[in-house]
């Protein structure tokens, strides 16, 4: 994908919705991709089954898989998922809140594995999951101590914001979408609350801003990295010009970086806090 000002994964200047640290960002997260993912995923799923339904013989032209075609699409396994997956300070974190954070993160998850070839190792993808969880519910308890709070109103408001930045019609859409990944309205709501309890502990924070050194090194580190999976510059077309479009400038770019710096940043302070937490919390995981 080519470097540009109008379009950069690297460089999204969408909100982030809910925090890696909360691992709840696999929910708002697929949103946020405005259907992409849940695209992809139904076209693995359509190859899948065409695949499983074929029952020509091969006399009537069936014909073997090229050699580079993807394996097919692995399915969660979440059959051993106990009722209570942890408890936190007497908190309970349920098997269905835990199965349904599992089936969104893993849609990511196995395509990223395809596209790698990496095998994943879902034993060890439900373990940090559910350590992901309980250090949510440790940052919103300490949220709620510190007297935030998010009513229904604040909750309806982040979701109209949520599906606008996603570029889905309405919230009810937006809850469809969800409900394609396994989420029911009633988890999305519960989650949304809990983002906004975290925004809040965050506005808190003391967090330093981003140095024009720091930008200037993440701006340096991409852009290597993107000439890298471009095959370095690219040979100038028929005229002398170049195939690629042109590379935008550190300043061009600059609200994006200070946008990526600074979610960096607020992770790692929301990571500190909750090892803090965790120290003297009462936390028992039953996976």
């Amino acid at each position: 994908m080519p470097l540009t000002t109008r379009s950069s994964a690297r460089f999204s200047t969408s909100k982030k919705l809910l925090t890696s640290v909360a691992l709840v960002g696999s929910l708002f997260g697929l949103a946020a991709c405005g259907g992409g993912d849940a695209g992809g995923s139904a076209e693995a799923d359509g190859s899948q089954g065409a695949s499983a339904g074929t029952s020509q013989p091969a006399s009537e032209g069936a014909q073997a898989a090229p050699e580079d075609a993807q394996p097919s699409m692995p399915e969660p396994d979440v059959e051993n998922v106990p009722d209570v997956v942890a408890t936190v300070n007497g908190e309970e974190i349920t098997g269905e809140e835990f199965t349904a954070a599992y089936q969104a993160q893993f849609q990511q998850m196995a395509m990223q594995s395809q596209m790698s070839g990496q095998e994943m190792n879902q034993d060890e993808m439900k373990k940090q999951l559910a350590e992901s969880l309980v250090g949510t519910e440790l940052l919103v308890q300490d949220a709620a101590e510190q007297g935030h709070s998010a009513n229904e109103e604040d909750v309806n408001a982040f979701l109209e914001e949520t599906a606008k930045s996603s570029g889905v019609a309405s919230v009810d859409e937006l809850m469809a979408t969800f409900e394609e990944q396994g989420y029911p309205e009633d988890q999305v709501r519960a989650d949304a609350q809990k983002q906004l309890m975290l925004d809040k502990s965050i506005a808190e924070m003391d967090i330093p801003e981003a140095t024009d050194e720091e930008l200037k090194e993440l701006y340096d580190s991409s852009i290597a990295a993107q000439s890298e999976a471009q095959g370095g510059a690219s040979a100038p077309a028929e005229g002398g010009e170049s195939n690629q479009p042109e590379t935008p400038s550190f300043e061009e770019l600059k609200p994006q970086l200070q946008e990526q710096v600074k979610s960096q940043k607020e992770n790692e302070a929301l990571t500190q806090k909750m090892e803090e937490l965790r120290e003297g919390a009462d936390v028992e995981v039953k996976l």
